[in-house]
Order: structure tokens, then sequence, then C-alpha cells
């Protein structure tokens, strides 16, 4: 009987020694596992946090390129889109020459040589089609840039000056093409009194800065806005 009560107590000891080795054992599993994944948890939130940093950085370049952080690229994007500054890019160089064509009996002459309103359909044809810096014959056009005719010659930011005419456009340059040559346009329209029009895509094409003079008599700042 004795014997039989040292082997229960041995029995006992050594599920006790299981069970409590065994507890261990799977506390540090879990407590493991939990370290794991908090791990995983920071990783998951550091590459967030490095994400949103890096759209923020592109967001301050982004503002930067359009001139709002800094006032010095401030300063030269307000030039740049005023027409302060020389500019080069992709475009088209359009060459318009008066007519040789001989002059029917009958015909009025004038309708033979350019006038101020070829060359504004020419122009307006390149900014519906996205041009962003025009100048004729190096004289760039802003928004009180005038284009008239004095006899058979055109005047531009109060120069005169007589065909041949080169109008210089950047922007896209098969998009402007098609925008002066589309089937009854500007081009197919002079064309029909013998008006040569060349028009050709260039890889790269300058545009000289404004350099007119500003008249500005009657302008006063308004701060309540488009009220008076």
């Amino acid at each position: 009987m004795k014997h039989e009560r040292w082997s229960i107590a041995l029995v006992s000891f050594v599920l006790g020694f299981m069970v409590v080795t065994q507890y261990k054992m799977t506390q540090q599993n879990i407590d493991e596992n939990i370290r794991l994944q908090r791990t995983g948890d920071l990783a998951v939130q550091l590459t967030a946090v490095q994400k949103e940093r890096d759209d923020l950085l592109k967001q301050v370049e982004y503002m930067k390129s359009q001139g709002v952080s800094d006032g010095g690229i401030a300063d030269e994007q307000l030039k740049l889109r005023a027409g302060l500054t020389n500019v080069k890019g992709k475009g088209v160089s359009v060459t318009i020459e008066d007519s040789s064509a001989p002059i029917q009996s009958g015909e009025n002459p004038n309708l033979y040589i350019i006038h101020d309103e070829d060359i504004l359909r020419v122009v307006n044809e390149l900014r519906a089609g996205g041009a962003e810096a025009i100048a004729i014959n190096d004289q760039r056009l802003i928004g009180t840039s005038e284009i008239r005719c004095s006899g058979p010659t055109i005047t531009v930011n109060g120069k005169v000056f007589g065909a041949p005419f080169i109008v210089t456009a950047i922007g896209d340059p098969d998009t402007l093409n098609s925008a002066l040559t589309l089937r009854g346009g500007v081009v197919d329209s002079l064309k029909h009194w013998g008006i040569k029009v060349t028009v050709k895509k260039e890889q790269s094409v300058a545009v000289p800065a404004f350099t007119g003079t500003f008249k500005s008599d009657y302008l006063q700042p308004n701060e309540q806005g488009g009220k008076g």
C-alpha cells in the first residue's frame, strides 16, 4: 500500500512538472506571437507614415513649382505667365507671305495681301490649340498686344512690319499644326487667295519676352473684388 502511494505521488509530480513546463512554453509562444504581431503593426504604421511624408514632399514640390511657397519662385512664375521672360519649347513656326498669283480683272487686290484679321485668325487658332506663348516677328503677344493694319503693313506692339510674317508658338506641335491645317480652316482659307502659309513643327522654338510698355492710367486696385 505504501508502495502504491509513492507511485501515485511520483506520477502526480511528473504530471505537475509537465503541466508547468507546457504552460511556460505556451506562455512564451504567446508572448513571442504578440511581439511579432506588434512588430508587424509597427512596420505597417512606419510604411504608412513614410508614404504620407513622401506625399507631403510631393505636394511641397508641386506648390513650389506653382510659385506659391517662395517669394522668388512666385515672382518668376508671374513673370513667366505675364510674358516677361524669354521662353523656349516644342511648338510650331508659321510663315505667311503675300500672294504671288496674278490678280484677275475686276478683283480687289487687297484680297491677295495679308491683313490684320488674317494674322488674328492664325493667332486665335493657335490659342485654341493650347499655345502657351506666341510671337509675331519676334514680338511677344500678351493681353494688351495690338495687331492692326496700316496699309500693306501690320503693327504689333507699336512696331510696324511688312510681309512675310513669322508666327512662332510654343505648345504641342501636333495639336497646333492640326488647329491651323484642319480642312476648311484658316490655312485653307488663305491659300484660296494664293497667300502662302507654311506651318512647320519644331522640336525647339524660341519666343522672346515682351519688351513693350505697360500703360495703366485708369487701373486701380480694388479690394472689394468685383464690386465697385
